[in-house]
């Protein structure tokens, strides 16, 4: 995977100059389980590593909490670079990343993709949803030619924002890990 990785791209002009760096994706090139979230955060843009903030602290935490190191996982987002203000990548932003994140997920070619809130879970489903409503169920997608497991979830921010949602983000996380553990998430596996 690393050979695959982001060095220079200058699609996006408002994310050329707010960006201090391309953020790749992170952990196990091999990975069962992808993480995808939305864009880099300061901190992220910073550390040139996807969710290492606030956000990152409460991802972590749950994970650890249902036996899944971020080293056995893949980490990455829709969009590589830092949106000023941390403010929601733009149609044109997310559909000039798609390629590099189509091209993530067909090399890792993880068991299960779990989506961390709407930008996500939109892009990759092609479909508006409510994520706060369908967090923790899974949909199959065809992305690339290829079928993938979507399991969809919140954004761990949400969590900060809205405690309630804690147990939700929670749930689907030990659903991520129990999938990955059962084989299930392989939807792919027949038309080999």
């Amino acid at each position: 995977m690393d050979d695959h990785v982001v060095t220079d791209c200058r699609r996006c002009s408002d994310l050329v100059a707010s960006r201090s760096q391309i953020v790749n994706g992170t952990g196990d090139p091999n990975a069962e389980l992808l993480l995808v979230g939305e864009a880099p955060g300061e901190k992220e843009d910073k550390h040139g590593e996807p969710f290492v903030g606030r956000s990152g602290d409460v991802l972590t935490q749950s994970l650890n909490q249902h036996g899944i190191e971020r080293e056995d996982i893949r980490i990455t987002n829709c969009v590589r670079c830092r949106p000023e203000g941390n403010r929601n990548p733009k149609t044109s932003e997310l559909e000039n990343c798609f390629h590099h994140l189509l091209t993530e997920i067909e090399v890792v070619s993880p068991d299960v993709i779990m989506t961390l809130g709407k930008v996500p879970t939109e892009q990759l489903l092609d479909r508006s949803i409510s994520v706060t409503s369908a967090a923790g169920t899974v949909r199959d997608t065809r992305l690339n030619g290829e079928m993938y497991r979507i399991l969809i979830n919140i954004h761990p921010a949400a969590t900060l924002y809205d405690p309630s949602q804690q147990e939700t983000f929670n749930q689907t996380i030990k659903k991520a890990s129990e999938l990955v553990s059962s084989g299930e998430g392989q939807t792919r596996l027949g038309e080999y």
